[in-house]
């Protein structure tokens, strides 16, 4: 079997207009081609990206395309853009191929290490005192790291638009928490 990486993001917001205002793109059809770009310029077919909510808004066939350009195998953690105003999921995220059920929230292991994602930042979270990781979106990147947790949205200046490792979304922080 090939070494398959897993991968953090959050907040693609594909489609979404909203996201000109603070992203240098002149249109939805540029920012979507270029996060899909970024996307799939470090993701490979057999990885798994776990998508830390707020995938995409606007039409479903247009959804669906987008989803179908994307590389790997995808897994969503769901956040308010994902949902229906009844707090269903939308017809249109929840029929689209997830390598899993999408879910609110979801434990897994990197490097032996516990990991707790989210789409929302939180304070304290499952083992957090035993020292666990949390992994969020929703924030936009104007949230800085927390302990050991921090956002994971393209959003965040040192993710260019592009998922991340554990190892590359943890490493500085690592770095801090030696100097300190």
């Amino acid at each position: 079997m090939a070494f398959v990486s897993h991968y953090f993001t959050a907040d693609t917001h594909f489609q979404h207009p909203m996201m000109l205002k603070s992203r240098p793109f002149s249109s939805t059809d540029e920012m979507d081609r270029h996060v899909i770009d970024a996307w799939n310029s470090v993701v490979k077919d057999q990885d798994i990206v776990w998508h830390l909510g707020d995938f995409a808004a606007g039409d479903d066939k247009r959804t669906a395309q987008i989803f179908a350009q994307l590389k790997g195998r995808k897994r969503l953690i769901l956040g308010n853009h994902d949902l229906d105003h009844s707090g269903g999921v939308r017809k249109g995220i929840a029929a689209l191929a997830w390598d899993q059920p999408p879910t609110h929230y979801a434990e897994v292991k990197q490097d032996r290490e516990r990991v707790i994602l989210h789409h929302y930042a939180m304070r304290t979270w499952s083992a957090s005192v035993h020292g666990s990781w949390h992994l969020y979106g929703h924030s936009h990147g104007r949230l800085p790291p927390y302990g050991r947790s921090r956002d994971c949205g393209v959003d965040c200046s040192d993710l260019g638009y592009a998922p991340a490792t554990f190892q590359a979304l943890t490493a500085s922080m690592r770095d801090a928490e030696v100097v300190a």
